[in-house]
């Protein structure tokens, strides 16, 4: 089992925000923009594109993984 952790409100309101715009092909989106980010040297936006992907990822999952609170 992988566990995920998200750390802020914005991974979250951005991977809602491509979601609602690209619908399946969000995951897509968000790996684009972090190697677009990487390939142009910009290591932050890449980290941050990178947490949206997986928060994505996790919302896409149906069941819940580790503790539940």
């Amino acid at each position: 089992m992988e566990l995920i952790f998200i750390g802020d409100r914005e991974a979250y309101d951005q991977a809602s925000a491509l979601i609602e715009q690209f619908g399946p092909g969000a995951i897509g989106e968000a790996r684009q923009r972090a190697a677009r980010s990487r390939d142009w040297g910009n290591f932050i936006h890449y980290t941050r594109w990178c947490r949206v992907g997986r928060t994505i990822r996790m919302l896409e999952t149906a069941a819940p993984s580790g503790t539940v609170h």
